[in-house]
């Protein structure tokens, strides 16, 4: 089979390599459409993870089974199904203690183009069947199921991770696609006002119709400065990091009221400590918690995040604005996610309808 890997630090290309194989209780997958993630961009162009020699990337699609394992009991081969970008290892202690996403050691539930070959290639391995995929409800097409697989839960998971509750003020960090889908969790969740921080007119206009209803533009001054010029000095009582830097949470925290919270979900590709404001901080003692974590995958989560799309309640359309047919646009799909034009959100290639 072939697949778009990342042959090294810096370098991508096409690779052939053999059809994985499956487990008793795994199964083997055909992409239906894959999308890029910055993900990808930080893992090439940064090293985020550190050197690697031909693996083949991608975390993001939605897919056809084409075999299971003798264990699978719940798909079939032919089954439409979405997948997860995390697929954790269910029978690990890690999952039994809450933190399924770091089966096997921090960051273990993120497998593809991490520590396996990734979904960018005609066939795919996903471990655990049962456990992590979900069928593809009918109504929804193969371009917006891909935004289930990682843009919409990484940006609800920012909302749950900010524990945003009815009437908070809630502030967003980054309008990218995982912070469009954090306006739209902290709305859904109840947020009587959202302070999005954001300048790209098409990211602008899709974070109104998800809920936001104030902007912030780092082009005007301080972050932090603007927000609490908007809130009488008192900040936000909920901070979501959706995009940035490791400086952006300094402003995050100056940003936040005494006893509030931060959720992150912002991949930190480069830079070795975060900045936290001491004074602001409380001096250590103020009451500001910041939570950071990689979204949980799993089949349950895919099939609840499925049914809000499929019900009409979450319209994920607004998030692809690059939609290519066909393998021979892999190669530019990545190259547009890491130019980042400014009508980009998220590049989708299909390889079905």
């Amino acid at each position: 089979m072939k697949g778009y890997a990342m042959l090294k630090i810096g370098e991508v290309g096409w690779v052939e390599k053999d059809i994985p194989q499956c487990g008793p209780l795994d199964a083997i997958c055909k992409p239906l459409a894959i999308a890029i993630c910055t993900s990808d961009v930080h893992t090439v162009w940064e090293g985020a993870v550190g050197e690697r020699h031909n693996m083949i990337l991608g975390h993001e699609c939605c897919a056809e089974v084409v075999e299971v394992g003798s264990l699978v009991k719940d798909f079939k081969p032919g089954d439409r199904v979405l997948v997860p970008a995390i697929t954790p290892d269910w029978n690990s202690l890690e999952a039994q203690a809450g933190y399924a996403m770091h089966s096997g050691g921090m960051l273990a539930g993120w497998k593809f183009s991490n520590f396996k070959d990734g979904v960018f290639s005609e066939f795919f391995h996903v471990n655990d069947a049962d456990g992590n995929l979900a069928l593809l409800p009918p109504s929804i097409n193969v371009v917006d199921a891909c935004m289930l697989s990682d843009m919409v839960p990484t940006g609800f998971h920012g909302a749950e991770l900010a524990d945003i509750q009815f009437g908070d003020e809630v502030l967003v960090i980054g309008i990218g696609p995982v912070g469009l889908m954090s306006v739209a969790g902290a709305n859904m969740r109840g947020a009587s006002r959202i302070i999005a921080v954001g300048t790209r007119p098409n990211c602008v206009a899709a974070a109104k119709g998800y809920g936001a209803t104030e902007f912030v533009s780092y082009k005007d001054g301080s972050i932090e400065d603007q927000v609490l010029e908007m809130t009488n000095g008192k900040g936000v009582d909920k901070v979501i990091i959706a995009g940035g830097t490791v400086e952006t949470f300094e402003s995050a925290v100056k940003s936040l009221k005494p006893g509030g919270k931060i959720g992150s979900v912002n991949y930190l590709g480069s830079g070795t400590y975060v900045n936290i404001p001491r004074v602001e901080w409380g001096v250590g003692m103020g009451h500001k918690m910041i939570n950071g974590g990689l979204m949980p995958g799993g089949r349950l989560r895919m099939e609840k995040l499925g049914a809000l799309v499929a019900s009409g309640r979450l319209d994920v359309s607004p998030l692809s604005t690059h939609v290519f047919e066909g393998w021979d646009y892999v190669p530019e799909a990545l190259q547009l996610m890491k130019d980042k034009p400014a009508d980009l959100i998220k590049p989708v290639v299909k390889f079905a309808d």
